[in-house]
């Protein structure tokens, strides 16, 4: 698809991969529209961009992803691409019974996984209307393999990969609206940084690397490592039946 003149909106945009693809599509002549928790953070990285704009809200509530999806529709009904990548994770030890880890599952399938797909739905028919279009879902490389620190953050991921399969097939007759899968593998930003961030790849790569495949077509987009994994797995999925 055309990568300039798009109006963008990024979940997660103040920070980490969100702010490093909100660079990435700025700097390219596209309209942006990045969304955050925290005004304090999105006012920072407003500084950082060019064309930005950006609505606080936090869209693993419900009330919050109705008002942000209506403030879209009304100011912005050009909006052609989304791209779900705010996210939530916990050190989650399954061994700990003392770890409450129920509610802290249920945290990040909230928030990686439905509301991710109630969001998707409240802005689709915006997405519909548009000649030219995009839904990008940012999983992670945890979706192939999970591991015993985070294994209820893969278990969301896995999920919201699950998901976008489905939806991508559930559109496939329609030629304008495209589904884009986004899998980081270890990135080094403040959100990964108790996992040890700071050996993962810059978010500037993952950014590249959507960049390149919003240009030509590829709705898979694994990245660093996750390339390996992707290459040996995907193959054999894509023929079980769908």
């Amino acid at each position: 698809m055309k990568t300039s003149g798009n109006t963008v909106f990024i979940s997660g945009g103040s920070a980490g991969i969100g702010l490093a693809i909100a660079k990435k599509l700025s700097a390219a002549g596209n309209r942006i529209i990045i969304n955050g928790r925290s005004e304090e953070r999105l006012q920072s990285a407003l500084k950082e961009l060019d064309n930005a704009v950006a609505i606080q809200g936090d869209l693993s509530v419900k009330a919050d992803r109705v008002r942000i999806a209506a403030d879209l529709k009304t100011n912005y009904p050009e909006l052609n691409i989304i791209i779900n990548n705010a996210g939530s994770a916990f050190m989650n030890d399954l061994s700990d019974v003392n770890n409450n880890s129920a509610e802290k599952a249920a945290q990040e399938i909230n928030t990686n996984y439905i509301s991710v797909i109630d969001f998707t739905t409240l802005t689709l028919p915006l997405l519909l209307a548009q000649e030219e279009a995009a839904i990008v879902n940012v999983s992670s490389i945890v979706v192939f393999r999970s591991n015993k620190y985070l294994p209820t953050y893969a278990a969301s991921k896995a999920a919201l990969h699950s998901y976008t399969q489905g939806l991508r097939d559930a559109l496939a007759t329609n030629d304008s609206l495209n589904v884009y899968e986004l899998y980081p593998p270890l990135v080094n930003t403040e959100f990964s940084a108790e996992i040890g961030g700071a050996n993962g790849i810059p978010p500037s790569e993952v950014a590249d690397e959507l960049f390149a495949a919003l240009e030509k077509n590829q709705f898979e987009v694994p990245v660093g490592d996750t390339k390996k994994i992707h290459a040996l797995v995907n193959p054999i999925t894509e023929q079980a039946p769908h």
